[in-house]
């Protein structure tokens, strides 16, 4: 059976560069989840396309270093999996000094602030100052959402050149989220082009009904944009040209303020 961690569209071809047997192992990680939050070793096995024994070694070999814990029947992560996350973050600086200025902003605003970064066709959340639930799904650092029908997608999306954007777009599933999502290729073509031409983006109720937000880029030492800065708001309380007109000006203001701080530190 072809092993999914080698498979995958995008990834590496196993070469003198590719430890295989690291890539199962990051396959075996990835694939628990809020949906599978505890597995057999059947579920992992067909979850990651290996083998029953090939995913046996590796589980006890996550279990052996402290990442995975069992019952002897269903695997789980440990709270030790968090390491690896939070060594991005210790080891990128723009996090501590964002994490401020997003605590004013959700502050004057009164609603919730987020930062992300591009992965794929998806976003990944690093940062989250929340002020009230707004979403039926709980967000925190390292939720991940689709990039195309999202703010802060958006914005991350048209820092990309041309050809990699459309690449990335059509390696997303584009499907519906709300009756309010855009999935035509041409139209999220033209969506993206004007975040970029305008420096922000709003998405009113793509994501989830009720949901709108807004989003601008925080840019790097090197003028490019290293990851997306928003605030999210309810329908029901603000609507869209309302949040855009008393919102957005803050939210500008905060993303040059931490693209600020990045240009400032030395190198």
């Amino acid at each position: 059976m072809a092993n999914a961690a080698s498979t995958r569209a995008g990834d590496p071809s196993p070469g003198d560069g590719y430890v295989q047997s690291f890539a199962r192992g990051l396959e075996v990680i990835r694939s628990f989840s809020a949906a599978a939050p505890q597995q057999t070793l059947s579920e992992v096995a067909a979850r990651t396309g290996l083998s029953r024994a090939g995913a046996r070694r590796i589980l006890l070999t996550l279990q052996a270093l402290g990442y995975v814990t069992t019952d002897g029947k269903l695997f789980s992560l440990s709270p030790r999996i968090l390491d690896l996350g939070f060594a991005y973050l210790s080891s990128m600086p723009i996090w501590n000094l964002a994490e401020p200025v997003m605590e004013s902003l959700a502050g004057q605003l009164r609603e919730s602030c987020s930062a992300a970064v591009l992965d794929g066709s998806d976003i990944i959340y690093v940062l989250r100052v929340s002020t009230h639930k707004i979403m039926s799904i709980g967000l925190g650092v390292g939720s991940r959402l689709p990039a195309f029908c999202t703010s802060m997608g958006r914005v991350l999306l048209a820092a990309l050149p041309e050809d990699e954007l459309e690449r990335r777009l059509l390696a997303s599933e584009r499907t519906p989220r709300t009756r309010h999502t855009v999935t035509d290729m041409a139209l999220l073509t033209r969506r993206v082009a004007q975040a970029r031409r305008q420096g922000w983006c709003l998405v009113d109720q793509e994501l989830e009904e009720g949901l709108i937000s807004m989003a601008a880029p925080i840019i790097g030492r090197n003028g490019r944009t290293v990851a997306a800065l928003n605030v999210s708001g309810q329908a029901m309380r603000t609507k869209a040209t309302q949040m855009q007109h008393t919102m957005l000006p803050q939210l500008l203001v905060a993303a040059q303020t931490i693209s600020g701080l990045l240009l400032a530190q030395r190198a």
